[in-house]
């Protein structure tokens, strides 16, 4: 059985637009999310949505982030699900994004991230990522707080206990990973808050930005 050709971006903000009976360009949360078929390139049509400050691409076949750098209210971005391999098209909205979503994607190398220099939040299980040298490209985010970051290969090759002493020596001011509190004192620098030894729950991963 033959499948459709995929979904434009246009052709699903007019869904949305159907769907919730409001102009795209006034929103300022915009789902594009489980699109069928699925959207598989990001272009100029995202434009209209100049006002959008939460943008859901999840669970589409995106190999590429692009067509975003004009909406310079963005402060939410949720791409989990897709073929995506790296950062690269994010440079522009360095200032505004506080949130990324881009969990269960391809992304090995962590080049471009450094631009998020407003990044608070940044959810990224289930990639790629092998290296310590890509991951402390982190170092370079002075605002962020929050790591998910389990199901990486430099995630599984570390015991839990071992992995969040590590993480949080490189990422002092990280409060939160994996779903669970850092905690630091004097005495103890680095507090192991959880005495969980499995993986955080997958509602976690997968729930869009509130």
């Amino acid at each position: 059985m033959a499948s459709g050709k995929p979904t434009t971006c246009k052709e699903a903000i007019r869904r949305w637009e159907e769907e919730n009976e409001q102009e795209a360009a006034t929103a300022t949360e915009v789902i594009l999310s489980f699109q069928w078929p699925p959207i598989e390139k990001m272009d100029n049509a995202l434009a209209v949505l100049a006002n959008c400050e939460k943008l859901s691409l999840s669970t589409n076949m995106i190999e590429k982030i692009a067509g975003i750098g004009s909406l310079k209210n963005l402060k939410i971005l949720s791409l989990g699900r897709n073929l995506i391999k790296g950062f690269a098209g994010l440079e522009a909205l360095g200032d505004t994004l506080v949130e990324v979503w881009i969990s269960y994607n391809y992304i090995e190398k962590m080049k471009g991230i450094q631009a998020m220099k407003n990044l608070r939040v940044l959810y990224m299980s289930n990639n790629l990522v092998r290296e310590w040298n890509e991951f402390v490209r982190l170092q370079e985010l002075p605002n962020l707080r929050d790591l998910v970051f389990v199901g990486n290969p430099l995630y599984e090759s570390h015991e839990v206990e071992q992995w969040r002493i590590e993480v949080a020596r490189r990422l002092p001011s990280l409060e939160k990973l994996d779903g669970e509190p850092i905690i630091r004192t004097e005495e103890n620098p680095i507090s192991i808050q959880s005495t969980k030894t499995d993986s955080p729950s997958h509602n976690l991963l997968e729930q869009e930005p509130s």
